[in-house]
């Protein structure tokens, strides 16, 4: 019962943010690069999208922080390494450098799907594939 209402939370949340990113332009590449591009052409509107969710984030976190758990799950989730490695430098720079190279970073990437636009798709094809990979890559 209580794993049915974390399940129907996940898909509205979801569904919610993956709405908020085409509404916001985030799936849009062109605009994003045009936002990472800020010496030519300049296109600063997604300081907006990201001004929008920040509002709408820290009373959540504020009004969330005694709590012990999440509504949804036994705990929260916190990482317990703090160390920065090689394995964090590098994936984070392969992250910018895809970024800022096509324009996509995961959520909006998957949130794209659905005009089918085959940029978006390959993108996917290629994220999946470098999850897998990187079980062989010894950094």
């Amino acid at each position: 019962y209580h794993k049915m209402y974390k399940n129907i939370f996940s898909l509205v949340s979801g569904l919610v943010f993956g709405i908020g990113l085409t509404i916001g332009g985030m799936t849009n590449p062109s605009k994003v690069i045009a936002f990472l591009n800020i010496t030519n052409n300049w296109d600063p509107s997604l300081i907006f999208v990201m001004g929008g969710a920040i509002a709408f984030v820290l009373p959540s976190f504020y009004l969330l922080k005694n709590k012990e758990k999440p509504i949804f799950a036994s705990s929260f989730q916190i990482p317990s390494s703090k160390n920065i490695n090689q394995k964090l430098i590098f994936g984070s720079s392969m992250f910018g450098i895809g970024w800022g190279m096509i324009g996509l970073c995961p959520g909006p990437a998957i949130s794209s799907i659905a005009f089918l636009q085959p940029l978006s798709i390959l993108f996917i094809i290629s994220m999946m594939s470098g999850f897998y990979l990187t079980k062989f890559i010894k950094i």
